[in-house]
């Protein structure tokens, strides 16, 4: 039976549309660090390159390449840490110019995935897949978010604040801080297919006790 992350782990990547407080255990993940607007034509290279990579482990067995303990699944969704410049921080009033943005975006892999293979799966991609060069810049990390504030925000990605501003509330109604300053956003619907107003993306943020 294949492993479907939306029902074995619904509490790590479909929560509710209130914010709830959690805690992240470790994961890994092919990762790639990038800067700019999200909007342009270079992001979907990004995207591609990281889709490409999860992949070519799932249909691994397909060319006699799976890893041990190998089981059928369906590939998690893509994720990304946002951040600002250092300068657009400086001069940071409200708004910001989409151009002075940095992000990580990800896609977790499993957890018979590890270094050592996921490293020969982007060298071999890499050969395969001549045509993007983001794949060879892909990495392989282990990430531990721990205690996080996390919601699912339905509808445009330029109207998450108002999602965070109901985040900062639960968190100072339950003596908690933000941990980082970065937020993490999974997205949990295909915007090419799918109307603005109805976009889900689990919102997420690191946090300690005060």
């Amino acid at each position: 039976m294949k492993y479907e992350w939306r029902k074995a782990e619904k509490k790590f990547y479909l929560p509710a549309t209130n914010p709830e407080l959690i805690e992240i255990p470790q994961m890994n993940y092919f990762i790639i660090d990038g800067k700019g607007n999200p909007n342009d034509e270079f992001f979907g290279q990004y995207i591609q390159a990281l889709y490409t990579l999860s992949y070519s482990i799932k249909m691994s067995p397909k060319k006699n390449n799976a890893p041990d303990n190998y089981f059928d699944y369906t590939v998690y969704p893509l994720e990304g840490v946002w951040d600002l410049t250092d300068a657009a921080k400086n001069l940071y009033n409200g708004s910001f110019n989409k151009n002075d943005l940095i992000f990580r975006l990800m896609i977790r892999q499993p957890n018979f995935v590890n270094e050592n293979y996921a490293k020969e799966i982007i060298e071999k991609t890499q050969k395969d897949n001549l045509g993007n060069p983001l794949i060879a810049k892909t990495t392989f990390e282990t990430l531990n978010e721990g205690l996080c504030v996390q919601m699912t925000h339905i509808g445009s990605y330029d109207d998450e604040p108002a999602s965070f501003a109901k985040m900062e509330q639960f968190c100072e109604k339950s003596n908690l801080i933000r941990a980082k300053m970065t937020h993490k956003e999974i997205y949990l619907s295909d915007p090419r297919r799918t109307e603005t107003s109805k976009l889900k993306t689990a919102l997420r943020i690191e946090v300690k006790n005060k």
